[in-house]
């Protein structure tokens, strides 16, 4: 079957090739960019964030702190941190205490819990003005490197030793300790 003739003075383009199968993609010499490591900051608070090193960076002013803690290993070890105060950064996520009554903050608790499993508990009071008022950071940086691809570590830069100091934060839960049971009254056992 022939086409037919263009009109005269026009020109004809030919027509584009066929479609040929793409090869199969080639590995890259340069590494994908590591994962944003984020954490959950959850529990008896009004709204639940998910935050990354970045943004703790970004959102929050950054503090900075000398530490020196006895490692059970190693020893004395020295390092210098910069991010947040973990009061500030909780603070956005809005415990749902009442902040006007200092009995009802000083019963909430803090369970930071690290990459490798790690965990600890804080009191609310020692990081509120009010109370202990200990400055307690989420680092973003740690001796001048950030923290970034590591995710932020949790510092306690009033401890004589590092036990507190949890790396690579998953979670932080918020929430208030629950009223111990009064223990049962004794009886005196029957006499013989």
């Amino acid at each position: 079957m022939s086409r037919p003739s263009p009109p005269p003075g026009t020109t004809t383009l030919p027509s584009p090739p066929a479609p040929v199968a793409s090869p199969a993609p080639v590995a890259s010499a340069v590494p994908p960019a590591p994962a944003r490591t984020a954490f959950t900051l959850r529990g008896e608070v009004a709204c639940q964030l998910s935050l990354t090193v970045a943004d703790l960076r970004e959102r929050w002013e950054q503090h900075h702190a000398e530490v020196i803690f006895d490692c059970a290993t190693s020893g004395p070890r020295h390092h210098t941190f910069e991010g947040p105060l973990l009061r500030e950064v909780v603070d956005e996520a809005k415990p749902v205490f009442d902040a006007r009554r200092r009995k009802d903050r000083s019963r909430f608790l803090l369970a930071v819990t690290g990459g490798d499993g790690h965990h600890t508990v804080l009191s609310w009071a020692e990081i509120d003005a009010d109370f202990g008022n200990v400055p307690i950071l989420l680092a973003t940086a740690m001796d001048g490197r950030s923290l970034e691809s590591a995710g932020s570590q949790l510092v306690v830069p009033t401890d004589r030793c590092g036990a507190r100091y949890i790396s690579a934060i998953t979670s932080v839960w918020v929430g208030a300790c629950a009223v111990p049971p009064r223990p049962a009254e004794r009886t005196a056992p029957p006499a013989r």
